[in-house]
């Protein structure tokens, strides 16, 4: 089955209605030896797996690059006094500070940790959180800010800002319709709002928040349905847009947030990417509903020049055995690529490695719908 995010803003529910209720492999805790260790700034990374809606089934992996050990479904081991698994699919992840923060999408909290243990700090409740980022001693979280269902009277959608020291909700400000990623340049946040309850009604826009007054200033529009917002080291935003899945199909956007006007339109399909070093590295897995297929593209982009440099993204052949590309991030030090794969969404997944040179490192086994990374330094 797929997850919260893709049902509701692909609307693939009757598609995948029987997946879902086949049963769901979870696995226990276990740690692989899967490469040699590495002496870099960078120890590990922290992987969430979504876990199928309705299943309960999100757990949190370590990638332990110290040791060269892969370590599955950590939480239920560092909390043993808490609720088995980590609850209704995990939506985000991120480090701040010495705290590990995770978005629980359907169960409507996020989870706090320590960071070097997994261990559970406290839960902020959020109904139907979606991403978040940080500023400034403080998280910015997005939320549907609703029940989770397709609906054309879905409210407007909302951000909550959390001290980061008192794990307490200090303000919020409405936004656009079912807001996604959100990304801070300066003093400003800009907030890609998807509308994906309100389907075939999509929003278009990207909110912008003063967080100062902690209020919504602008609307940007972009293009239907979007989803993706990161910033290069420019300032620039790239925004992604997943289309309508019809006629309106993805793709992939510049804003310029001095101007805040659209720089180029790149007439790519992205599904998901990262930004390290002032390169874009992306996949697509793009579904039509005219043709009820899906196409997959990977690649890199130069934010400077703001070309294609590359439509391949790794060449080894390996690569042609991701059947669901899900998740992607680039060790910052190493430039290493990671590229998860979902498969068919109700089994277990697997996280695949390439050196920066796109050669095959290595692949293992992860948690229910791999998806959100979060490195960690020594």
């Amino acid at each position: 089955m797929r997850n919260l995010k893709v049902i509701t803003s692909c609307f693939l529910a009757l598609i995948t209605l029987y997946s879902c209720q086949q049963d769901v492999y979870v696995i226990d805790k276990e740690e692989d030896e899967i490469t040699t260790p590495e002496k870099t700034e960078v120890a590990g990374f922290y992987l969430l797996n979504e876990g199928n809606m309705g299943s309960n089934t999100a757990t949190i992996d370590y990638m332990d690059f110290t040791k060269g050990v892969y370590n599955r479904n950590i939480y239920a081991t560092a909390n043993p006094t808490m609720v088995k698994e980590l609850g209704d699919v995990g939506n985000d992840i991120k480090v701040y500070g010495n705290k590990l923060y995770a978005v629980i999408n359907v169960s409507n909290f996020i989870e706090v940790m320590e960071l070097k243990t997994a261990k559970h700090i406290a839960t902020i409740p959020l109904e139907n959180g979606r991403y978040i980022n940080f500023a400034n001693g403080k998280a910015y979280a997005t939320s549907y800010a609703g029940p989770v269902t397709i609906d054309p009277k879905a409210p407007l959608g909302k951000v909550v800002e959390i001290d980061t020291l008192t794990l307490k909700i200090t303000r919020e400000v409405t936004v656009g319709y079912q807001p996604d990623e959100l990304e801070i340049v300066d003093n400003n946040l800009y907030v890609a709002n998807s509308g994906g309850y309100r389907v075939p009604q999509y929003d278009k826009t990207v909110s912008v928040i003063d967080l100062k007054t902690f209020k919504e200033t602008e609307k940007i529009d972009v293009e239907v349905n979007l989803h993706r917002i990161k910033k290069d080291s420019d300032g620039d935003l790239y925004v992604t847009s997943r289309g309508d899945y019809y006629s309106i199909p993805s793709n992939l956007y510049v804003i310029d947030s001095k101007t805040r006007k659209i720089k180029k339109k790149f007439n790519l399909p992205v599904s998901n990417f990262t930004i390290v070093d002032n390169k874009l590295y992306y996949y697509s897995n793009e579904f039509n509903y005219t043709t009820f297929e899906y196409t997959k593209s990977y690649g890199i982009i130069d934010t400077k020049t703001e070309e294609i440099i590359n439509t391949n993204l790794v060449n080894d052949p390996v690569i042609k055995n991701i059947e669901t590309p899900y998740g992607i991030a680039v060790n910052p030090v190493t430039k290493d690529i990671y590229i998860t794969d979902v498969g068919n969404y109700v089994s277990m997944g697997y996280v695949y490695c390439f050196d920066k040179n796109g050669a095959f490192k290595w692949k293992t086994a992860t948690g229910n719908i791999p998806a959100h990374f979060a490195f960690v330094y020594k």
